[in-house]
């Protein structure tokens, strides 16, 4: 079998024996790529601490029968320097991780917008520009735009009405108008959704002035709409670190109140 090279983002490492590891990677031409690291845990390993989560490398892999076989590493971006030592960074960053791999579908299958958006997002949290959270909501919001999913902030997600609308209700797709507005919609903020829109464009002038307020809201609509569309709680998500004064009660509403997604719910709450 040829030898094959990409770059890639390690999300995560598994132990396999005594010396080894599963390593899951996100490369650029191949999508998920599940592979072994041979001899890595040994102390005389010369790639082992390249193959850390949060890393950008250069990879070459031999394809195996049932997992591929890592036989040279080159660190393109060493992100983990500058995320692990701030318990902040790290769990946005682990957030970064589960939620590409959980949108990254199938091994295999080729995601280079969602593979160099992770590396984008990944950089921004290590050169700490930016606040996290804003960094993480307009990750999610642009990987849901890649996977099909991102919600409808200037036209209403039913009849496709011009905007700006009031309300946002998470299994509807988004922002809803009057006439289209189901039971249980939340009603955030003046300027919530704006923010959101502000950051699935890139648009972070005047970002920073946001009130809490708006960042607790937004951030809890983005997660909340995130965790519908995946039927499954985040794991890292509760774990993340925010200056918020209280949970996102709205979006709680939004999602719960006939009875459906009721875990998604309180992972959007407790986020």
């Amino acid at each position: 079998m040829r030898l094959y090279r990409d770059t890639a983002v390690v999300l995560r490492l598994h132990k396999l024996g005594e010396a080894d590891h599963i390593v899951t990677l996100l490369t650029n031409q191949f999508g998920l790529v599940r592979a072994v690291a041979k001899g890595v845990r040994r102390t005389t390993s010369k790639f082992g601490a390249r193959l850390e989560p949060f890393a950008h490398v250069d990879v070459q892999l031999l394809p195996g029968r049932n997992l591929d076989i890592i036989t040279q590493v080159q660190t393109v971006d060493a992100f983990a320097t500058d995320i692990v030592d701030d318990y902040s960074r790290y769990t946005t960053a682990c957030a970064i991780l589960e939620t590409a791999e959980r949108l990254a579908g199938e091994e295999r299958a080729p995601a280079p917008q969602l593979q160099r958006l992770t590396v984008g997002a990944l950089r921004a949290i290590a050169e700490q520009g930016r606040p996290v959270e804003f960094v993480l909501d307009a990750f999610l919001l642009r990987a849901m735009g890649y996977a099909g999913w991102a919600p409808a902030l200037e036209e209403c997600a039913k009849c496709s009405a011009p905007g700006p609308h009031r309300a946002f209700h998470v299994a509807a797709g988004g922002a809803v108008c009057t006439y289209c507005r189901p039971p249980g919609s939340a009603t955030p903020s003046p300027g919530v959704l704006d923010l959101m829109d502000a950051l699935v464009r890139g648009e972070w002038e005047g970002t920073d002035e946001a009130p809490m307020s708006l960042r607790t809201q937004a951030s809890g609509l983005v997660a909340a709409h995130l965790q519908w569309h995946l039927e499954r709680q985040l794991r890292t998500l509760p774990l993340i670190e925010r200056s918020r004064p209280h949970a996102a009660v709205e979006v709680a509403a939004a999602v719960g109140q006939d009875g459906t997604r009721d875990s998604t719910t309180r992972t959007a709450h407790s986020a």
